[in-house]
């Protein structure tokens, strides 16, 4: 965009910048009414972490919703666009005492200066709405939750076995194991046998896969990763008996068809069922040094493919579909929690226990056929034969085929009482108890007399005690403070001591989106009369890490809440997006821990907030991985500088009406042009900031940019009108700049209080298109023509083509392919 004006101008940013904060504070542009009086968007970003300053990470994350959030507040919306911290838990624990610090003292530390970077790149967020999930007024809700939970039997303790981190010595859910080892610290994890706090997240399985179906704006591989995680599948349990006590022994399978090909059970090491199988002296230490071994596995090394290990019992099953006895292993790739904790094995139909049965010389008997003309031998197989195909050597059901098989057994089980239809799932309940100090602690009293007793609600918050040891030491601090553990029973008056362990910070972080609506209330967790017109989140924006963790909890809590009349959705977010990691120029994740991180803040010194929000924006596709690298930053800083901040030197005055459209026959050829271009570019950018494109509509900007030249424009009112637009579009990417462009175009209110510009229909299209010539499929040449020209006018022009010719002359046109307005392919030989 060329103008005689461009040295008018100079931008300088940092007085820029400071002005229109301090204005946006005045006017409180960015504060959410108590309730929408109109259309509304609750724009959310998860939960931050206050583990130090901000890096570009976070940045990229904040200023998608900042984008966003503005760009709602142009088409007209009440916008709620709020921020919290997740302050409790592992990581700022662990950092505290790396520091020698008490947790409070770091995490309290980390919010201030975090809190005070945010507010300085001028996001919007509505800071009277601000949460922290450590605070008291925050943590007593939690813990009302979790009475909600126990009263509903939602909430239970029992004893089992655990993934168990030795470096942070607590705990973890199985979502916060990634590939064996703690997600957190990267310490392989351990398997103990202890009593801890659950929630029954199993019983809203099926509610958690069905209702994916009603969630078309959430991306399919995080719903399918849900899917895969819940694992539901439908089978046939059967009870196998064992042969020396008589005791039903049920068994899981989604493969009742194979059900005369078992030869061996295989029961999880640390399953109770070996408890009761009356192991002899030499079997029992076998079995027993075996379980030692492979609990120092993690569950990922225990499910994966390839070569399996066990132990025999030297006990038998009997098969209750043809009495025939079968061997019990303990093996290791059977998992106590799932199913049952022991698994039928069919060598000659599934690898895994193929290979196992080749190991140990176990039979292998044959009971699928491919089809009735092909037949398998098992001497002469080297894997299984895993699909469904014909019944053989199966008794009454030999020919039977695939479903119908697995129907007719079925029924045959349950007519004979010997099995039963069921569903099964791979979710397990949510542990969420830890053995650390930094936690909402668990509003339980045990009680000699009455049991668990959940502290009443006029008692709660039940605070977290100062203690002068707060080091992990393989159970709570807590228990080791008895002012706090030491008191009467709720119930009977007696004495009693509380539970010492305290949530997981996923709990914390599972309701925190309900709280914004109403963040200062101390009579309940929230006013539903003022959640539930901001309800649901409209767009949500995170990581993918949290698909099986975080993702599945808020789902949870969120059903739970409307089950017992808190909240009216089903869901909490209609929408979810989720953006790219940014990588250091090692190409590792952004992170802390690695020592990797670039901070946005010096960037913003020296460059300035907007460059920094343009250069990020600019990178790549928002859901892309990002290598980030300050190179970016020099062509974005030429254009803003020498181009299109300049462009406010080019204001003409004119009185304009910027909800209105021009009449084409009114314009110069040049003027009917760009005025075309600025309505596809309005469209463009539109359609691009829905998508979170921003990357694309910043380049559409530049584009328009480069063909405009304001020397060419003689209506007054198109000049102004085009360069009001380029900054409103411009606006939700960088707001100070557009605002003081705004400003300097005569506009006395903020550019956030003006309209999205609406593209006019019919200044869309060129009169003229250019069309792509082809020959045998390579490009050729390009030619202009009127739109929308029949494919005789477009063959024609495309001969007269000089370049063309030259490829065509003295050849014949055996095939023309043509996309109109597009494309013209001539097949020639």
């Amino acid at each position: 965009m060329q103008s005689q004006k461009t040295s008018v101008l100079k931008y300088s940013f940092k007085e820029i910048e400071s002005r229109w904060q301090k204005i946006w504070d005045e006017q409180q542009l960015h504060r959410s009414p108590e309730k929408p009086t109109k259309e509304k968007y609750y724009m959310l970003v998860m939960f931050a972490y206050p583990s130090g300053d901000i890096h570009m990470g976070h940045f990229r994350n904040y200023i998608l919703g900042d984008a966003t959030a503005r760009y709602q507040m142009m088409k007209g919306k009440d916008v709620l666009h709020p921020f919290g911290w997740d302050s409790f838990g592992l990581p700022a624990e662990r950092a505290a005492i790396q520091r020698g610090l008490r947790p409070a003292e770091w995490t309290y530390r980390n919010i201030e200066v975090s809190r005070e970077t945010l507010k300085k790149t001028g996001i919007s967020y509505d800071w009277s709405r601000e949460v922290i999930s450590s605070n008291p007024d925050y943590y007593k809700w939690t813990q009302w939750i979790f009475v909600q939970l126990f009263n509903k039997g939602l909430a239970y303790r029992k004893k089992g076995w655990v993934n168990w981190c030795p470096e942070d010595k607590t705990v973890l859910a199985n979502e916060q194991v990634v590939d064996g080892r703690c997600e957190r610290c990267d310490t392989r994890v351990e398997k103990k046998e202890l009593t801890q706090w659950y929630f029954k997240i199993t019983d809203y399985a099926d509610r958690l896969i069905d209702d994916l179906d009603t969630l078309p704006g959430w991306p399919e591989n995080v719903k399918t990763m849900q899917r895969e995680w819940i694992g539901r599948s439908t089978g046939l349990e059967v009870d196998f008996i064992i042969k020396e006590t008589g005791e039903k022994l049920p068994i899981f399978t989604t493969r009742p068809d194979t059900i005369y090909g078992v030869t061996f059970m295989a029961i999880a090491p640390e399953s109770p069922i070996i408890d009761r199988l009356n192991l002899d002296d030499e079997h029992r230490k076998k079995v027993e040094d075996y379980k030692k071994e492979v609990l120092l596995r993690s569950e990922i090394e225990r499910a994966a493919v390839g070569e399996k290990d066990g132990v025999f019992t030297g006990k038998y099953a009997i098969n209750p579909f043809n009495g025939e006895e079968v061997q019990l292993w303990v093996a290791d790739y059977v998992l106590a929690g799932y199913g049952t904790g022991a698994v039928m094995a069919v060598p000659a139909h599934d690898s895994r226990d193929f290979l196992f049965a080749k190991k140990y010389d176990i039979p292998i008997k044959v009971v699928i056929h491919p089809d009735e003309k092909t037949t398998l031998d098992v001497a002469d197989m080297e894997d299984a034969y895993t699909d469904y195909g014909v019944m053989v050597n199966s008794g009454q059901f030999d020919g039977l085929v695939g479903h119908d098989a697995v129907e007719k057994i079925n029924d045959y089980a349950e007519s004979k009482d010997i099995g039963r239809r069921k569903v099964n799932y791979k979710l397990r309940d949510w542990l969420i108890s830890r053995q650390r100090y930094w936690g909402a602690p668990i509003p339980i009293i045990h009680c000699p007399k009455c049991g668990q007793v959940p502290v009443p609600e006029r008692d709660l918050p039940v605070l977290l005690p100062e203690v002068e040891n707060y080091i992990p030491k393989c159970r709570s601090p807590l228990a080791d403070v008895p002012e706090y553990m030491n008191v009467k029973c709720p119930g009977c008056g007696g004495e009693a001591q509380r539970d010492p362990d305290t949530m997981d910070t996923f709990v914390c972080s599972s309701w925190y989106y309900l709280r914004y609506a109403d963040p200062t209330n101390d009579r309940a967790p929230f006013d539903k009369d003022k959640l539930d017109p901001w309800m649901p989140i409209d767009k949500y924006i995170g990581g993918i890490t949290h698909a099986t963790g975080h993702l599945i909890y808020f789902r949870f809590f969120q059903k739970f809440l409307k089950d017992i009349g808190w909240v009216k959705d089903d869901e909490p977010a209609s929408e979810l997006f989720n953006l790219g990691m940014v990588c250091g120029e090692n190409g590792e994740v952004m992170s802390k821990s690695r020592g990797n991180v670039v901070s946005p803040t010096e960037l913003m010194k020296t460059r300035g907030i907007d460059m920094t929000r343009l250069g990020m924006f600019f990178t790549s596709p928002a859901e892309k991985e990002v290598i980030w690298s300050e190179d970016v930053m020099v062509g974005i800083e030429k254009f803003i500088k020498n181009r299109f901040f300049p462009l406010a030197a080019n204001f003409r005055g004119a009185k304009l009406d910027l909800k209105s459209y021009f009449k084409l026959g009114d314009l110069t050829d040049f003027e009917k042009n760009i005025y075309i271009r600025l309505n596809q570019t309005i469209k463009r950018v539109t359609d691009d900031i829905e998508r979170l494109q921003f990357n694309t509509a910043v380049s559409a900007l530049m584009e328009l940019e480069h063909e405009y030249n304001s020397e060419s424009i003689q209506s007054d009112a198109l000049n102004d009108y085009i360069i009001l637009k380029v900054i409103q579009l411009m606006a939700p990417m960088a707001p100070h700049l557009a605002d003081e462009m705004w400003h300097l175009g005569g506009q006395r209110q903020s550019v956030f209080r003006s309209e999205w510009p609406e593209y006019d229909t019919d200044a869309v299209h060129f009169d003229a298109v250019k069309i792509a010539i082809q020959v045998n499929g390579r490009l050729r040449s390009e030619i202009e023509i009127a739109r929308d020209s029949s494919e005789d006018d477009v063959v024609a022009a495309a001969l007269d083509d000089v370049k063309i010719r030259s490829y065509t002359e003295g050849k014949e046109i055996i095939k023309k392919i043509y996309i109109p307005n597009r494309l013209l392919n001539l097949v020639v030989e």
